[in-house]
C-alpha cells in the first residue's frame, strides 16, 4: 500500500555565475600585463598630474616673479660668500713698466665674487697687449687674482713708417722705440719687407763678426735682397740667393785686403761671380790723376 505521506519536493538549482570576466575587465586585464600601458599608469600618470599642478601655478605673473626674485637671492648669496670673495691683484712676468699696464687694463674694483670674473676675457684682453706673448690668469686661495705675464723679448728693431719698432723673433711688435740709442744692443733692419725676413737677416748680424760694431742696420731692398750698411757711408749689396755665404766672402776680404778700411762707398755682391767695388769721389780723382800721369795724358 503505498504511503500516503508526500515526499518534498526536490529544491531548485541554485544558479551559478559566470567565472569569466566581462569584456572591458577582460581588456584592463590585457592592458595591465603590457609593460609600457603599466609603466605608464605607475609614473606617466603622476607625472602628468604634477606637471598640470605646475603648469597652472607658473601660468600667474604674480608666482613666477615670486620664484625669479628667489632664485636670484638665492645665488646672489651663494656668490658673496666670503671663500668666492676676491679682494686684490697680483702680476707676475716682465718689466716693471708692463706690469703697471697689465694692473691698469685689469680694472677691477675688489672686492668681488670671483663667479662675477671673467677670466678668459681677461686673458684675452691681457694677451692683446704688444709686449705679452701669453697669460695665465687665475684665482689663488685667499681671494687673490693673479697674472702670470709671459712677455715677448726684442730680438731687433724695426724702422717703420710709424718709426721705430721692436720685434720679437716671430716678427710681432714688442713695443715702440723713442730713440735708437736707447737700445743699442739690437739690430736695426728696415725696409719694406724687412720684418718678414727677420729670419735670414738675424743669419747676417751673426756672421758679422770684426766688422759688427761698425754695421748700422740692414736695409731690405725691394723686398727680395739686403743692403748692409756701414758707418763711414759705405754699403755692401748682398745678392738675392745665398746672402750669408756672400757676406762671409766680403768680411774674408776685408780681413785680408783691407777692403773696408779703404775708400770704398759701395762693394757689390748682388752678381757672386763678378762682384764689384765703388770708391769714394777724392780716390776716384786720384786713380784718375795717377792713371793720367802713368799714360802720359795729364797736364
Amino acid at each position: 500500500m503505498r504511503s500516503l505521506i508526500r515526499r518534498p519536493a526536490a529544491p531548485e538549482m541554485a544558479i551559478r555565475r559566470d567565472p569569466a570576466p566581462s569584456r572591458w575587465g577582460y581588456r584592463y586585464q590585457r592592458m595591465m600585463l603590457t609593460p609600457l600601458y603599466r609603466n605608464g599608469m605607475r609614473i606617466g600618470l603622476p607625472i602628468l598630474l604634477v606637471a598640470l599642478i605646475a603648469l597652472s601655478w607658473f601660468s600667474h605673473e604674480a608666482n613666477r616673479k615670486m620664484l625669479s626674485d628667489t632664485y636670484a637671492e638665492a645665488v646672489q648669496a651663494i656668490h658673496q660668500r666670503p671663500e668666492f670673495m676676491v679682494a686684490s691683484l697680483k702680476v707676475e712676468g716682465g718689466t716693471e713698466a708692463l706690469q703697471t699696464e697689465v694692473s691698469a687694463l685689469v680694472n677691477v674694483s675688489f672686492p668681488v665674487s670671483s663667479f662675477d670674473l671673467d677670466l678668459a676675457a681677461l686673458r684675452d684682453k691681457i694677451e692683446a697687449v704688444p709686449a705679452v706673448q701669453g697669460a695665465v690668469v687665475g684665482v689663488q686661495p685667499g681671494g687673490v687674482l693673479t697674472v702670470q705675464v709671459t712677455p715677448r723679448v726684442p730680438v731687433a728693431i724695426w724702422r717703420s713708417e710709424i718709426g721705430l719698432q721692436m720685434i720679437d723673433a716671430a716678427g710681432a711688435t714688442v713695443g715702440p722705440l723713442t730713440a735708437r740709442s736707447d737700445r743699442l744692443d739690437l739690430p736695426l733692419i728696415a725696409g719694406d719687407g724687412a720684418k718678414d725676413a727677420l729670419d735670414e737677416a738675424m743669419a747676417i748680424y751673426a756672421v758679422a763678426g770684426p766688422i759688427a760694431p761698425r754695421v748700422r742696420g740692414l736695409v731690405r731692398m725691394g723686398e727680395r735682397r739686403w743692403d748692409v750698411v756701414l758707418d763711414r757711408d759705405q754699403r755692401i749689396l748682398l745678392p738675392t740667393e745665398a746672402p750669408v755665404r756672400a757676406f762671409e766672402r766680403v768680411i774674408a776680404m776685408a780681413q785680408a785686403e783691407d777692403l773696408l778700411a779703404r775708400e770704398v762707398t759701395v762693394v757689390d755682391f748682388r752678381n757672386d761671380n763678378r762682384p764689384t767695388i765703388r770708391m769714394m769721389e777724392p780716390a776716384v780723382m786720384e786713380m784718375r790723376r795717377i792713371n793720367a800721369a802713368l799714360t802720359g795724358t795729364g797736364k
